[in-house]
């Protein structure tokens, strides 16, 4: 982590419902500027992790601090300093597409020639300019995720947090997608995602692999075939759920 101090800490991080334990003890560090992967099952406690890392669940037992914030006690703080897109984002169809990012600029308190200035700058980016005019309703999936993406981006924040962003959503838009997240990685954003994609788990930094709650191994892509004796990343993930269920690592 080249001596910086981790712009996530977790640690012991739990959140029970009743008797059942979603996210059991939960140890991590996310260093500035890394792309991190969570992938399990479904169930597996990966959304309720990120609801709680950006202050919208109160954990049950341990702490985080994101981007320097208790997220237990400094939710707007916490807020404040990241993005947050869920896995149903929500866009308004009926506006058009720079209708929908003037209304969240409005939310964030963004106006003026900056607003000006952020939406033409996503817009290139994204290279949604040409469709700046259509109502959210009729644009594809894939370009949905484009505007929710932009809407998530108009405060600048410096983590993203992204549950299962490219779910459902065809290859080619999925490679424009991860386009975007490089360029996003280049300007000094960290991102935290989940997804059920493999191949784009390949891509982070590290990758965390929960199962019912804990996490059981977080290493580099690579690494994690080579200490499994996996030849594919699912292979890696299917013998570690065989040989360690319910064992806790580390995830410095």
């Amino acid at each position: 982590m080249n001596g910086e101090a981790p712009i996530i800490e977790i640690r012991g991080l739990t959140s029970r419902f009743g008797a059942l334990t979603a996210v059991d003890h939960l140890d991590l560090t996310i260093a500035r500027g890394e792309i991190f992967g969570l992938v399990g099952p479904d169930g597996a406690g990966k959304t309720t992790t990120l609801r709680m890392l950006c202050g919208l669940m109160q954990p049950s037992e341990g702490s985080a601090r994101v981007a320097g914030h208790d997220v237990g006690r400094e939710s707007q703080a916490v807020k404040d300093q990241i993005g947050y897109m869920a896995q149903r984002f929500g866009l308004y169809g009926d506006l058009t597409v720079e209708e929908n990012m003037v209304f969240y600029a409005d939310l964030f308190g963004i106006v003026g020639a900056e607003r000006e200035q952020l939406n033409a700058q996503l817009l290139r980016m994204t290279r949604m300019e040409p469709f700046r005019g259509r109502q959210a309703g009729r644009l594809s999936g894939g370009m949905k995720q484009k505007l929710a993406l932009m809407c998530t981006l108009l405060h600048r924040p410096q983590i993203l947090f992204l549950d299962e962003p490219t779910n459902g959503v065809d290859p080619v838009s999925r490679r424009d997608f991860w386009a975007i997240l490089y360029q996003l990685l280049k300007d000094g954003i960290t991102i935290f995602m989940t997804t059920a994609y493999l191949d784009e788990a390949e891509r982070s930094n590290r990758v965390g692999l929960m199962h019912k709650g804990r996490l059981i191994r977080c290493s580099a892509p690579d690494v994690m075939k080579r200490e499994t004796g996996g030849a594919t990343l699912e292979e890696a993930f299917i013998k570690t759920i065989r040989a360690a269920e319910g064992t806790v690592v580390d995830g410095r």
